[in-house]
């Protein structure tokens, strides 16, 4: 399911230095790694302040989903670029985002 999203994915710079620790931690060779998720076409953005602002002001509502810092810095990513948030945390799906411009399209 992931595969053919890769080529229009786009991460912010946190979400990019999660992935590569969490790679990192589980042993896997995550320099290797993430410059294969370059080569197929993901593409890195950096957070910026108005971004920072948004993923502060979804704290409160992300709370119940247990939605940490990365999760919000990846929808305020996703809401400033105009794509879906793609995740597959159902929790996410049950978010109140009415007064956000952004939507979460959940895989399995």
């Amino acid at each position: 399911m992931v595969d053919p999203l890769l080529s229009a994915a786009v991460m912010s710079a946190a979400n990019w230095s999660e992935t590569w620790q969490k790679l990192h931690q589980h042993g896997v060779d995550a320099d290797r790694a993430t410059r294969r998720l370059r080569v197929l076409g993901v593409r890195v953005e950096p957070l910026t302040a108005a971004d920072a602002v948004t993923a502060a002001r979804l704290r409160d509502r992300g709370r119940p989903a247990g939605l940490s810092l990365g999760d919000r810095c990846c929808l305020a990513l996703a809401e400033r670029v105009g794509c879906a948030a793609v995740t597959a945390d159902a929790a996410w799906a049950q978010l109140p985002l009415d007064d956000f411009a952004l939507t979460v399209r959940l895989i399995r």
